[in-house]
């Protein structure tokens, strides 16, 4: 079994204790005490350790790599995960965002856009997966008004506009 502590931590008990008290967050209390702990070699194993906090050893495994790649700050802030899609490419976003905009060619749902990718591009994307791209690039939903309708002619719309 591993041991609690095979690292250093540079900050006192003292500090921690400190930092411990400013906290507002239960998840980030949860980090400081992690710290607190290991600093004190008040548990046997870190699996001791993980259990009493409540945590996943694989949590604890990526706090410590945080703290000793960034320190205490970069372990009790959250930056946003702006990742890049694996899956979704520049092009294919292109694509997407033309067909969306489109009042003649529109996706009929989700399962329609997600047919045309693996058509398009050969690559299957999980429905829910694409629902939630879609949502959050495009802001598109279920049932989205279209301008006009693809179908609608020029004079059938005059016809009906014009008073008796």
């Amino acid at each position: 079994m591993a041991k609690p502590q095979d690292f250093t931590i540079t900050q006192s008990i003292e500090e921690l204790k400190a930092l411990l008290k400013v906290q507002t967050n239960i998840k980030y209390e949860k980090r400081v005490m992690f710290l607190i702990y290991l600093k004190e070699n008040k548990f046997k194993t870190r699996q001791e350790l993980c259990d009493y906090l409540g945590i996943d050893p694989r949590t604890q495994q990526r706090w410590t790599k945080q703290y000793l790649e960034n320190g205490i700050s970069f372990l009790l802030t959250d930056l946003p995960r702006n990742k890049k899609s694996k899956i979704i490419t520049p092009e294919i976003h292109k694509e997407l965002e033309k067909r969306l905009n489109s009042s003649d060619r529109g996706f009929l749902g989700y399962w329609d856009a997600q047919a045309w990718v693996n058509n398009e591009f050969g690559i299957n994307i999980q429905y829910h997966w694409l629902r939630k791209y879609l949502i959050k690039h495009f802001k598109t939903k279920l049932k989205s008004p279209r301008k006009s309708h693809y179908k609608k002619e020029g004079e059938a719309e005059k016809a009906f506009l014009k008073t008796p």
